[in-house]
């Protein structure tokens, strides 16, 4: 459900011209080839700990989804729900929706989002895991923004698929105010 106004929704025309005249920065193909560059480096490197993986909800669903088809070893599936956006574009104070069901402690863990921007959802996370009492912590974000702002230095994912300009992007599980998250590749607005 959209956490916009219902009298300020975006109408079918709006939103269709968004995606109209938005730039395709990465386009499907190049965005299968850098999940089963990722998948692979999982395989390798966690095939044997029977890990449980994270999907941070709503962004990381597409592409945990996607990525969880090629990992070829037994693990578990949960998510958590973490925002900063809130149907916006721009990100505000860390808001908790839902928290994980399958517990962490001993365990190791692997988080997964769509995007690695700022960084503030995914370091709250981190600390989260951390708390928790989880044996290993790994990230693994489609989309790396390229930026000096990320909310702790030196914040990088141990599993990235892809690295993008310093610019609002959508597509492959990231919105554009609540929309596009379906779009098949990784897009910014012209306007933008």
């Amino acid at each position: 459900m959209s956490k916009l106004d219902p009298d300020t929704l975006p109408s079918l025309a709006d939103m269709q011209a968004v995606m109209d005249s938005a730039d395709c920065l990465i386009s499907q193909s190049e965005v299968e080839r850098a999940l089963d560059r990722m998948a692979d480096a999982l395989n390798r490197d966690l095939g044997d700990r029977l890990p449980v993986f994270y999907c941070v909800m709503n962004g990381g669903l597409i592409t945990t989804g996607h990525l969880l088809t090629r990992l070829g070893f037994p693990l578990e599936v949960d998510y958590l729900h973490a925002t900063r956006y809130r149907g916006g574009t721009r990100g505000g104070e860390l808001f908790w929706r839902v928290s994980p069901e399958v517990p962490m402690a001993g365990r190791h863990v692997v988080i997964v989002d769509d995007i690695l921007d700022e960084g503030s959802t995914l370091a709250a996370i981190l600390d989260y895991c951390r708390q928790a009492g989880a044996e290993s912590i790994s990230t693994a974000v489609l989309v790396d923004k390229q930026h000096d702002r990320k909310a702790v230095a030196g914040l990088k994912a141990d599993y990235c698929g892809l690295e993008v300009a310093d610019r609002y992007v959508f597509g492959f599980g990231m919105d554009y105010k609540g929309y596009w998250r379906n779009a098949p590749g990784i897009f910014a607005p012209s306007d933008m």
